[in-house]
């Protein structure tokens, strides 16, 4: 079993029994299933020697404990990194393969290249890099923790830019989810240039005004 330099948390020697030495990268994405907008991934490189108290899943946590936490970890991890993947590569791809090209970029856009990459969920990212695909990572390893508050805190940001746009749709609520509030607007000014046209609720009612 070969060792990083440093010791990493408890929690990832748990998760991860082994591991290369050398940089580990948490990722994670926000906005799979909103039906407008891109969806938003982050990578993460906590500082060992510069911990940030508090980081957890990010839907765990307050709207303004987010905020708090975003500042923080652009201040103190080593590095980081948010990317994301619009809507024209949602409907094109589907959601999945565009989740994964948004983790992708937000690795590849990293300054530092890691030697280990854990990511949230139970698929991976084409990467050139090791990495590990950790079921509820984000509650489990602080860097993936850290990932998932950058991406959530980007994304509900775009939302609220948007609702300036947009408002009788509502984003800066709902977040662009199928909310009943969202629905009715949809119903009733239609599909806006940010909707994913592939997702159902929005191709129905495209469909239903043709």
């Amino acid at each position: 079993m070969r060792s990083r330099k440093s010791s990493p948390p408890l929690s990832e020697q748990v998760c991860l029994p082994w591991h290369p030495p050398g940089l580990v990268a948490g990722v994670d994405e926000a906005g799979r299933g909103p039906l407008a907008g891109p969806v938003v991934a982050a990578a993460v490189i906590l500082d060992d020697l510069n911990p940030i108290a508090g980081l957890a899943d990010s839907k765990k946590l307050t709207a303004a404990r987010r905020d708090k936490l975003y500042d923080e970890i652009r201040a103190k991890a080593l590095c980081c990194s948010i990317a994301q993947a619009s809507v024209e590569e949602i409907d094109q791809l589907n959601i999945l393969q565009a989740t994964l090209l948004a983790m992708r970029r937000a690795v590849l856009g990293l300054r530092l290249k890691p030697a280990m990459v854990l990511v949230d969920g139970n698929r991976l990212p084409m990467l050139d890099i090791p990495a590990e695909a950790i079921i509820k990572g984000d509650a489990l390893i602080p860097a993936i923790s850290a990932a998932s508050i950058l991406a959530k805190v980007h994304r509900d940001r775009w939302c609220a830019q948007v609702d300036a746009e947009f408002p009788e749709y509502g984003f800066a609520g709902h977040k662009g989810y199928g909310t009943a509030m969202h629905m009715e607007a949809l119903r009733e000014h239609g599909a806006c240039v940010h909707h994913r046209r592939s997702f159902a609720p929005v191709a129905q009612r495209i469909l239903s005004l043709s």
